[in-house]
């Protein structure tokens, strides 16, 4: 099948989207780190500056990935993977240590995070592999290896440590799914977050307590013939001991700030003047605007710098200041509109391959949104991650451009024949 031209089948409402977004991402970071007085946008110096350099840097890079031949993707999938398994490695020798994560590497002025990059190929080995017609993920052997392409990154993530960017990954368990993972999968990794949760919140005794009257109600339920007394009892034992263990994984495991983060989350024993200072203060700002916003450049918390950070991870902090429920609702709408668009292309592509590697997509650009949004409204822990086309950042501009505009061209190809 011969490659087409870069415009034909072009999803134009997905780069619309995609603009959008980056757009009022600059807007937002140049608000969150105002200038100097006189200061030119166009100043290296200065974050909105170099947010701008990123911004047209990312143009050469979209017109490379729409005018390459997109079986480029099934043909080195296994290079692009081994590439970004040796660049996270590298960090342990090249890389710059920085707040005790070494996860960048450091050219001048300017860094590299691989970690973002390594979520495009990880996708498109997964995507490769799960494209395999003898490939059945109702089969223990083909879990084990499709959970192995993720988990290999995930290592040498969390060795860095950088838990934050290694969660993501296991978002990608959402495609594994729509291709045939057995749901159960979700449903264990569901019950025991929410058993983690739980444990740490109320007396284990009560939680198993409460927990055997669910196993025997749902034993009772079963009709007769399909009841498994054994597997049952398993379930009733393996909860109880993984419930206990919460508080000595909680005590003993997580790291100093992972249980501060943990407990600002439910609100017991933190001091808001310092653990709980970031996240008190990006609930001021968002609380402070309002329906309607104080006005653009008008936050008092975002010109005040109260919010730690906040042209980063904490961007959405001054879209709740200056643009209040609003336009906060907005920005959501756009992510949402985004995601919604890249699914239902991924659902008409004959290739099972574009097809799962724009679920990838979509599970990646989700959980970092759902991630960064929830944290600042204090619905999950506090972790460094950014949100996608809002936060000032190369790697991370450059990487969600990528990821996107990948699938774009996939999708724009229709690739049925690879």
């Amino acid at each position: 099948m011969k490659n087409q031209k870069v415009t034909n089948n072009i999803d134009w409402i997905s780069i619309l989207l995609y603009t959008m977004l980056v757009i009022m991402g600059w807007v937002t970071i140049y608000s969150a780190s105002l200038p100097e007085d006189n200061a030119s946008i166009f100043d290296l110096g200065q974050v909105s500056g170099k947010q701008i350099l990123f911004m047209v840097t990312s143009i050469p890079l979209i017109i490379v990935i729409l005018t390459l031949d997109a079986k480029i993707y099934d043909k080195y999938a296994f290079v692009f993977y081994g590439v970004g398994l040796l660049l996270l490695a590298g960090l342990f020798v090249f890389g710059k240590t920085i707040k005790g994560q070494t996860n960048w590497y450091q050219f001048g002025g300017f860094s590299m995070q691989p970690s973002e990059f390594v979520k495009i190929a990880t996708s498109i080995v997964l995507s490769k592999y799960l494209s395999d017609v003898q490939v059945n993920l109702k089969l223990f052997n083909h879990q084990l290896i499709a959970f192995g392409i993720i988990l290999l990154p995930v290592a040498l993530i969390m060795l860095q440590p950088d838990a934050g960017s290694a969660l993501i990954f296991f978002s990608l368990v959402f495609a594994m799914y729509r291709e045939g993972l057995p749901g159960w999968y979700l449903a264990v990794g569901g019950s025991a977050a929410a058993l983690f949760i739980l444990a740490l919140l109320i007396q284990p005794a009560a939680l198993v307590g409460f927990s055997l009257i669910v196993l025997l109600a749902a034993y009772f339920m079963t009709r007769r013939a399909q009841r498994n007394p054994i597997l049952y009892a398993i379930l009733f034992v393996g909860i109880t001991a993984y419930v206990f263990s919460v508080d000595y994984v909680f005590e003993n495991v997580l790291e100093s700030h992972q249980k501060d983060r943990i407990n600002v989350l439910f609100g017991k024993d933190v001091d808001m003047q310092a653990e709980g200072y970031n996240l008190n203060q990006a609930q001021i700002a968002i609380g402070s605007g309002s329906w309607l916003g104080k006005g653009y450049l008008e936050g008092t918390q975002t010109k005040g710098g109260f919010v730690p950070e906040q042209h980063t991870d904490y961007i959405f902090t001054t879209v709740g200041e200056e643009w209040g429920f609003a336009g906060s609702v907005t920005v959501i709408l756009l992510f949402v509109g985004l995601l919604l668009r890249i699914i239902y292309r991924a659902e008409r592509q004959k290739s099972k391959m574009s097809r799962t590697y724009g679920y990838c997509v979509a599970s990646i650009l989700f959980m970092h949104f759902f991630i960064n949004i929830t944290m600042l409204i204090r619905l999950f822990p506090t972790v460094g991650v950014p949100l996608p086309f809002f936060s000032y950042g190369g790697s991370s501009l450059w990487a969600f451009t990528m990821l996107l505009f990948i699938f774009i061209k996939m999708d724009a190809n229709q690739v049925n024949e690879w």
